[in-house]
């Protein structure tokens, strides 16, 4: 309701998205972590819709968020690692929404690489802070994280104006620790990862880009808004600041889910990723429990930075009539199944945080409820773009708008969740020798089963009604072979239903002897 005159208030007119980077959807209260502090998430879902088996395109920070941002598969943006362009033909958020007087600004992380290539190709002059270089975006502050931002960066000055002196501030505060001899060592190392940052937390990288979206959310007037919010942590390095690095002990993390039964005759794309060096590591017991501690507390300095952005749209008014969608590009591993980082497909590391606060008085329906709907991220601009009460371009986008469930129209929905990955950029090519042009995988999660078909490598299979840890791999079972036809079969009608013609909107197709051979005299096979 409208709190000046209790009026219905039923048009959305902001979009607040916000993403955090590697963060597992276990690792909040609101999805089942016992001990992890993370009000203002659950807050959140508890004003909102929680899905719980959501799902990224790619479990890799690039791919998946490019299929954000274009509302599009890796399989038809190919944009298939991180840093690698995003084709010229495809349109982006900003693309699609600032026709329709929408300002759509960038606060924080994108992974977006422009297509130089062909801009230049085509005579195309590389603007400095064009929406075409920053993926259709408005740069507020970009912020990439995990290197040296460079000494004009706004954080290095925002640094440098708080007083942390040096060559590099951000190396010597941000990404150092000191340790127990006042020595500086390094944040890389996960070896000191439960020392505090040098930095003081009101100047760490996840305050000050909260601070540059709140300055945003404060200076907006009546037109429309699209803020996307995207902070870098969780993501390595784990480094916290104080009180943030030692907020939890061994005894808050959740258990490692391994077996050894999973080392023996592994499948050979998992194996290669088991000799990768952070598999190594976090295969130790001592690595995954240093790291999970400064981990959570990572997860807990962005809810806490969370409730602020919350405080501001409040005090503007703003909550009333803003869509707030919160989720993350993929998860991590920390040391499930022997592993670190990401890229595979066990739910660490592919399963990712949904949540959808939807403003609408018809979503009081479902305020605090819980979906188990098998959830894509190319389900996130399609659900913007119906929020916002636009047309969506149905030859490009391959999502469907979640709106149908926080507004209780029941949709018919998908029985499938697709995912894909590309590891050509990865050490297991080389260890396995594999053509880069063919390093794709790809997941297909029904109600029971996730299949995993890899190319030129054989397939996987888990029950996951049986075997929820997916600790044993099914996929040589001849007994479930038909399970595995099914499911490639599934694979290979999704392929077919991608929407590659993105020049040609579906009102444009039209029988050619009804429309365009009369307009021309063309008379073809007439008597």
């Amino acid at each position: 309701m409208d709190g000046k005159h209790g009026k219905p208030m039923n048009k959305i007119n902001n979009v607040l998205f916000i993403m955090c980077d590697q963060l597992r959807a276990d690792y909040l209260g609101c999805y089942g972590h016992p001990t992890i502090k993370t009000p203002n998430i659950d807050a959140l879902a508890a004003q909102g819709m929680k899905f719980t088996r959501s799902y990224c395109s790619a479990p890799t920070c690039g791919p998946s968020r490019m299929s954000f941002y274009t509302g599009r598969s890796m399989f038809s943006h190919g944009a298939i690692w991180n840093f690698v362009p995003l084709s010229i033909r495809e349109q982006t958020i900003g693309d699609l929404l600032r026709p329709h007087g929408v300002r759509v600004a960038l606060a924080g992380k994108t992974h977006f690489a422009p297509d130089t290539e062909a801009m230049q190709r085509l005579g195309i002059p590389a603007m400095d802070g064009s929406a075409m270089l920053e993926g259709g975006f408005e740069v507020v502050d970009r912020y990439e994280g995990h290197a040296d931002p460079g000494g004009h960066h706004p954080y290095m000055r925002f640094l440098r104006d708080a007083g942390y002196g040096g060559p590099n501030p951000w190396d010597e505060f941000v990404m150092s620790a000191t340790d127990a001899n006042g020595k500086r060592v390094s944040g890389w190392k996960m070896r000191n990862v439960h020392l505090p940052a040098r930095v003081r937390e009101e100047h760490s990288e996840t305050a000050y880009t909260t601070d540059v979206a709140i300055d945003f959310i404060r200076r907006q007037d009546d037109q429309p808004w699209f803020l996307h919010l995207s902070y870098i942590k969780p993501h390595w390095p784990y480094l916290a600041p104080a009180p943030y690095n030692d907020m939890y002990g061994v005894e808050d993390c959740l258990p490692t889910v391994k077996s050894d039964a999973e080392l023996i005759n592994p499948h050979p794309v998992y194996a290669a990723y088991l000799k990768h060096r952070e598999s190594v590591n976090f295969a130790r017991d001592e690595v995954a429990a240093r790291v999970k501690i400064p981990y959570m507390g990572l997860v807990s300095q962005v809810d806490h930075h969370l409730g602020r952005v919350m405080a501001a749209l409040r005090e503007t008014g703003q909550d009333r009539n803003t869509l707030i969608v919160f989720t993350s590009d993929h998860g991590d591993y920390l040391g499930d199944h022997w592993l670190g980082d990401k890229d595979l497909f066990h739910e660490p590391s592919v399963r990712i945080p949904m949540i959808v606060v939807d403003p609408h008085d018809d979503a009081s329906v479902s305020r605090g409820n819980t979906s188990t709907a098998l959830v894509e991220s190319i389900d996130f601009l399609p659900t913007v773009m119906d929020a916002l009460g636009l047309e969506r371009p149905n030859h490009l986008l391959e999502g469907d708008s979640l709106l149908g469930f926080t507004r209780g129209r029941g949709p018919g929905w998908r029985d499938a969740a697709i995912s894909e990955i590309d590891y050509a950029y990865r050490e297991a090519r080389i260890e396995l020798g594999q053509d880069p042009r063919r390093c794709r995988g790809y997941m297909v999660r029904t109600e029971r089963w996730k299949y995993i078909f890899w190319d030129g490598h054989a397939e996987q299979l888990f029950d996951m009604t049986l075997d929820p840890d997916e600790l044993h791999d099914v996929g040589g079972d001849e007994a479930l072979s038909s399970v595995r036809s099914e499911h490639k079969e599934r694979l290979f009608e999704w392929m077919r239903t991608r929407k590659l013609s993105v020049t040609v909107p579906d009102q444009n197709i039209v029988v050619s002897r009804h429309s365009i051979e009369p307009r021309h005299g063309i008379e073809i096979g007439v008597w």
